[in-house]
């Protein structure tokens, strides 16, 4: 099968409507199938109806449910198994990224060191090099 002929699907979590427009807008200019959220509830509940995107791209701070606690529900309930999980975030601390990368991510993206190209094609690396079709 070739990569053209599956969308990648992308679930993007982020509580701030600006991020979550411009990503959405990027991944989609470049083929993704794009699920947008800013309520991690929402985002869970959709995952626990049988959504498996290709890739989660989630911010660490959230109002509800932060990062961590989303990283441990998605372990804990198994959902989204072998979906590429992006952290972004301004949380910089390197305790706090060392316990994302512990609890599964792919990728901690710092947001204000990068631009949405470059976590476009951060995350397109990602998939490559998990081979996700």
């Amino acid at each position: 099968m070739e990569d053209t002929e599956k969308k990648q699907s992308i679930l993007i979590l982020d509580d701030d409507n600006f991020m979550l427009d411009m990503y959405s807008v990027k991944f989609k200019e470049r083929g993704f199938d794009v699920n947008a959220n800013t309520d991690s509830n929402q985002a869970l509940k959709k995952l626990r109806e049988g959504f498996v995107p290709s890739v989660i791209l989630f911010d660490m701070v959230m109002p509800d449910i932060d990062g961590l606690e989303f990283l441990e529900i998605l372990s804990k309930e198994k959902l989204a198994t072998g979906a590429v999980l992006v952290a972004i975030s301004n949380q910089w601390e390197e305790s706090y990224m060392k316990k994302a990368k512990e609890l599964g991510v792919d990728d901690y993206i710092i947001k204000a060191d990068t631009i949405p190209s470059e976590v476009l094609d951060k995350v397109e690396g990602i998939i490559k090099n998990h081979n996700i079709n």
